[in-house]
C-alpha cells in the first residue's frame, strides 16, 4: 500500500483553512495555484525554506489587504518569482500569459469554461 505523502505546503503560515483545518480556496484559480505549487515542490523545483522565503516576503510587502484577501495574489507572485528565479520562464512570458487569460475571461460568456482558446488575440 502506497503512503499519501503530506506536502509542508499544506503548512504555509497563513493559508486559509476550513473548520476542519483543510486549506480552501475563494475561487478556482487560488486552488489550481496551490495544486502547482506542491506539484512543483514536490518535484524538486524548490526547496522548502525557499517557498517559506519567497510567500514571506511577498506577505510582508506593504500595502497588503488588511482582512488578507490577498494571501492568494501573494501566493501566486512568489510562485512566479521562483519559477523566474529558477529559469523555468521568464517574467515577460509569464506576465503575457496572464494578460492572455485576463482577456480569454473577458471574453467567455458568463457561465462558460474560461479556456485560454478565448482569448481574442490568440
Amino acid at each position: 500500500m502506497r503512503r499519501l505523502e503530506i506536502s509542508p505546503l499544506t503548512q504555509s503560515s497563513g493559508l486559509p483553512r476550513s473548520p476542519e483545518g483543510e486549506p480552501v480556496f475563494p475561487e478556482p484559480w487560488a486552488a489550481e495555484a496551490f495544486a502547482m505549487t506542491v506539484h512543483l515542490h514536490a518535484n524538486g523545483l524548490f526547496s522548502w525554506s525557499e517557498w517559506a522565503e519567497t510567500l514571506s516576503a511577498q506577505l510582508h510587502k506593504p500595502g497588503r489587504a488588511e482582512d488578507g484577501s490577498d494571501y492568494f495574489d501573494c501566493w501566486v507572485a512568489a510562485l512566479s518569482n521562483l519559477i523566474v528565479d529558477n529559469g523555468i520562464a521568464d517574467a515577460e512570458t509569464i506576465l503575457a500569459l496572464q494578460q492572455s487569460w485576463q482577456r480569454a475571461a473577458e471574453a467567455t460568456p458568463h457561465g462558460r469554461p474560461i479556456e485560454l482558446s478565448n482569448d481574442p488575440s490568440r
